[in-house]
């Protein structure tokens, strides 16, 4: 099967110093980072993410992005929105691009956990920015923690009124954040936050809010320690391109569980090739007996695609039960 969806870590060059991630720690330099050249060898695709570290460090981000158009119709770019500058004027450039800017709370408490000041004004002016340009696809990408799930809940007010698009995810370790010690020690508060915004998600009138709301349910079974809402498919449905060009099936791999290359986009003939090699077949199998469970949108979203059936059979029921004024019901999976 070919892959729907690829995310490309551009670089771990960062200037935030978030607590709940040391890629800003580890940078990579620009003589060692992919090229747009390296990037024609992906695939058709429906979806890419261009994400880092900050992409827009890049000085030829242009390029990458123009690359990326020739093989997915939708491209979107996870930025801390410090370089306004920047993101604007690559929009003016490609007007269809979707840009996600991280943060993290309300001003305070997103400067400090993103570790710098300003953060939280310069991205919303962004937003604000590309919003007034026209700009469509935009919104906010909130990481939950242990220090800002109430926040949370403020941010996706915010995104509403501003008619923005909102995503969320939770403490995650992986090679990828360079963090293997992040852990959700007030899960019940946290639980408890996400399960509003489930029920509030489900009481507004757009479909895709509806499934976002069980992306958020998936999210409450992860912090509980429940099996995954949908089977992983990392490594077929979807891939991460990382600086050196080395293509992983996801981005929350640990050495302490296992953690396997599928081969090297700079140095394989052609993605075909590296795609069916036995190599990436091995990977695959380890997906299929991976203990971690994780929840992340780069793996989560292809697969509600191909599962289409089970997300809406749970849409249309909570949706119901909201209508009636009742609240979502969890899902447990043993």
């Amino acid at each position: 099967m070919k892959p729907t969806d690829a995310s490309i870590i551009v670089t771990y060059r960062c200037p935030m110093h978030c607590q709940m991630c040391n890629i800003w720690a580890h940078p990579t330099t620009p003589q060692e980072e992919i090229t747009p050249k390296d990037l024609e060898k992906l695939p058709r695709l429906k979806f890419i993410n261009i994400t880092g570290g900050e992409p827009f460090v890049r000085d030829d981000l242009d390029d990458i992005v123009r690359v990326c158009y020739t093989r997915a119709p939708r491209i979107v770019i996870s930025t801390s929105g410090w370089f306004s500058d920047r993101v604007i004027d690559l929009a003016r450039k490609f007007p269809q691009i979707g840009i996600r800017v991280s943060i993290e709370g309300l001003a305070e408490k997103n400067d400090e956990l993103r570790g710098r000041q300003g953060g939280f004004d310069r991205g919303l002016r962004t937003l604000t920015a590309l919003r007034d340009m026209g700009i469509k696809d935009i919104g906010f990408g909130c990481t939950v923690s242990n220090h800002n799930s109430s926040d949370m809940l403020a941010l996706y007010q915010l995104a509403k009124e501003m008619n923005m698009e909102f995503a969320t995810a939770a403490f995650h370790n992986s090679f990828y954040f360079h963090k293997y010690d992040n852990e959700i020690t007030n899960r019940q508060q946290v639980t408890t936050d996400f399960t509003t915004l489930v029920n509030r998600q489900l009481h507004e009138k757009h479909p895709k809010a509806w499934f976002r709301a069980y992306f958020n349910m998936g999210l409450i079974n992860y912090l509980n320690g429940e099996k995954r809402l949908l089977p992983c498919e990392a490594g077929t449905m979807n891939f991460f391109v990382d600086p050196w060009g080395e293509v992983w099936p996801c981005n929350g791999l640990e050495e302490k569980y296992w953690m396997e290359s599928m081969g090297n986009l700079r140095t394989a003939t052609d993605f075909d090739t590296l795609w069916n090699s036995e190599q990436a077949e091995h990977v695959r199998s380890l997906v299929a007996n991976c203990p971690k469970q994780c929840w992340m949108v780069g793996t989560v979203s292809p697969v509600m695609h191909k599962y289409i059936v089970r997300p809406t059979a749970w849409v249309l029921r909570n949706k119901l039960r909201a209508l009636c004024g009742k609240e979502a019901k969890l899902i447990k999976q043993h």
